[in-house]
């Protein structure tokens, strides 16, 4: 029995970097597409957005014009969304890549419908290039796209285990949230998603589980039901 059947993950690009901090790492990529697989095996609806920080984020392009420095960024969560596809397939897991600006070559141009047929037919589905549109991150793109297919919950993969009052790397006071409301939040300035994406969440309704991806069984603990990191309501 499993609490979720629709599930929207929001992976970092930096989750599949491991220990390199940059790039993408086999092995680190291989420990999360096997919990995935396991979501997989117990018939959970498993969608993907995946971020492109482990090559670039748009905001760092300090010297470049913005929209430039955005399509980058969305060209480096394409790349993160070929290698989970690769890997998921590697282990028997039918994946589709769709991305919100078309690259046919390489993957399905999004469209709602479409993603959706796939989910219903099993198959894992990894939105790439965020919302296709400069100016809005891939957590908005997460938030976006859990509305869309009509998600039921998005999992949250974080380098932290959950919410905290403060980031507990510099502040060893900083108290962690069992459950928290997106309102909190965003009065809070807490640095959970950015504003747009929590206010998404907000007024659709979607809850929200943070969790550390460190250990990436962490996933299939939640959807079992297991209290793991925060949520947010």
């Amino acid at each position: 029995m499993v609490k979720y059947k629709k599930i929207l993950l929001k992976l970092s690009g930096e989750a599949l970097a491991g220990d390199k901090k940059t790039g993408i790492d086999p092995a680190t990529v291989s420990n999360i597409c096997e919990a995935i697989k396991k979501l997989h095996e117990k018939d959970v609806r498993v969608a993907i957005v995946v971020g492109g920080g482990n090559f670039w984020r748009g905001r760092d392009g300090y010297t470049m014009e913005r929209t430039t420095s955005d399509y980058m960024g969305m060209l480096a969560t394409t790349i993160n969304a070929l290698a989970l596809q690769e890997a998921l397939e590697a282990k028997g897991v039918q994946t589709r890549v769709q991305t919100a600006i078309e690259m046919r070559e390489i993957a399905e141009p999004y469209i709602k419908r479409k993603a959706i047929r796939h989910l219903e037919k099993n198959r894992v589905v990894i939105f790439g290039a965020g919302t296709g549109n400069p100016f809005f991150t891939t957590d908005t793109a997460a938030a976006l796209r859990a509305a869309e297919i009509g998600a039921e919950v998005i999992l949250l993969a974080k380098t932290i285990d959950g919410v905290y009052s403060a980031d507990p790397k510099k502040d060893k006071t900083a108290e962690k949230y069992d459950k928290i409301t997106y309102l909190d939040i965003l009065n809070k300035d807490l640095k959970v998603m950015d504003s747009t994406a929590t206010s998404l969440c907000r007024d659709n309704n979607i809850p929200l589980v943070v969790f550390g991806i460190d250990e990436p069984e962490n996933m299939v603990k939640i959807i079992e039901g297991e209290n793991i990191g925060t949520i947010v309501e």
